[in-house]
């Protein structure tokens, strides 16, 4: 008999709960969180878009999870009742020097399989978003919107439905590595395990050095503020409507989304967090500033990207500037209110000098295998990451699946 464990109940970690128990149907799966409820970070705060795949290098870890990951996430959310649709999304170039931009972006889409891409002019761009106006844009059809906390829950009530334990409110505060067992410690005792998958998001870093992982990529958090419209506004489109992304910064701008229960939200704007669970933006967290403070690795980062990070900071403190920016995309916006929700932080890996990891990073270290950066599209790709994530564990250790015991 085998047994497992993963830190973490966001939506990843439950995901990679959930295949353990298809791969290992006989073995005994155990799932540790420090918070008292799942998805309590970045599963719980976030936008609920489902990505089709458009940006990634085609051929990358983060495109080919992707696409998978977009049909495991449909097929599953259709089969458990979770609200899922399908609205599309416009990427809308403005001015003129985005629309090369946006035909590379095309290009990657379609290299990636992402199906019904088409680029679009104007007309087209008012016949599927009459509120909305741009010179060029890249309409992906299959853009879809989802509840990631109730697919989260979902997730973890077949980990016990096969009989797996889980551990919420259990901080591990240490993680022995050998070579043959991973003992793992919490305030409740220490048990140790075949394998350990750790899927820690936010403290992904500090989890990964527990386990004997090296200092870097380190997590420095940035926070995304997004804004619900006035219920009037609720149905100022049919879908999303993104910006082409500014090669001078890493994220993608402010954009408006639908969400799964008829609300409209604008954002995220994109900033530094003083503290990695700092979602009210009123309780700096000291440790996590202080490191960020002291890497010489942010500070490089942080002088190649001053120009854009003082334009987010204008939309930070100025919610009319922040909803200015959406009103270049959808014109009736001008002078709309609407009410802060609160922040979503976003689990960055940066390595030593200073650059965003882009792509998926997994490491395998003694018998733990470590998730170090899951950026956006993370939670699409969840269940396709978790299948790759249960496949290393199987080829790096060994393991043979074991049938259960007929009763």
């Amino acid at each position: 008999m085998n047994s497992f464990a993963v830190i973490g109940a966001g939506i990843l970690g439950a995901a990679a709960a959930r295949e353990l128990t298809r791969r290992f149907p006989a073995d005994h799966v155990t799932v540790f969180d420090k918070a008292p409820a799942a998805a309590a970070h970045q599963s719980g705060h976030n936008s609920g878009v489902v990505h089709a795949g458009l940006y990634y290098e085609p051929g990358s870890l983060k495109a080919r999870l992707c696409r998978r990951g977009v049909d495991l996430l449909r097929d599953l959310a259709l089969e458990k009742g979770v609200p899922y649709e399908e609205c599309g999304k416009l990427v809308v170039a403005l001015r003129p020097e985005e629309e090369g931009r946006l035909r590379a972006i095309h290009e990657r889409a379609v290299a990636n399989g992402v199906p019904g891409v088409e680029l679009i002019g104007p007309e087209r761009i008012r016949e599927i978003e009459p509120g909305a106006t741009g010179r060029l844009a890249l309409h992906s059809p299959r853009t879809a919107i989802i509840d990631y906390p109730a697919i989260t829950r979902v997730l973890l009530e077949d980990v016990r439905a096969a009989g797996g334990t889980v551990h919420l409110g259990a901080e591990v505060t240490a993680i022995a590595n050998g070579p043959e067992r991973c003992a793992i410690t919490t305030e409740h005792g220490t048990q140790a395990f075949d394998a350990v998958i750790v899927c820690g998001g936010l403290q992904s870093d500090r989890l990964a050095r527990l386990a004997g992982g090296d200092e870097y990529p380190r997590i420095v958090p940035f926070f995304g503020q997004y804004s619900k419209l006035a219920p009037e506004h609720r149905g100022i489109l049919n879908g999303l409507v993104y910006p082409v992304p500014d090669p001078a910064y890493p994220f993608l701008g402010v954009h408006l989304t639908k969400r799964v229960d008829g609300e409209m939200l604008v954002g995220p704007n994109a900033f530094l967090s003083l503290g990695r669970e700092n979602y009210s933006g009123r309780r700096p967290g000291v440790r996590d500033s202080l490191e960020v403070a002291a890497s010489g690795a942010f500070w490089r980062f942080a002088s190649r990207n001053s120009r854009a990070a003082a334009r987010e900071f204008a939309a930070v403190v100025s919610r009319k500037r922040f909803l200015a920016q959406a009103a270049q995309y959808v014109p009736s916006l001008t002078g709309a209110e609407s009410t802060p929700l609160t922040r979503g932080i976003r689990a960055q890996a940066m390595d030593r000098a200073g650059r965003l990891v882009d792509d998926f990073v997994i490491e395998d270290i003694g018998r733990a295998t470590l998730v170090r950066n899951a950026p956006s599209p993370g939670a699409t790709s969840s269940l396709a990451i978790a299948e790759h994530l249960v496949e290393r564990l199987i080829a790096g250790h060994g393991l043979q699946a074991t049938e259960p015991s007929a009763s």
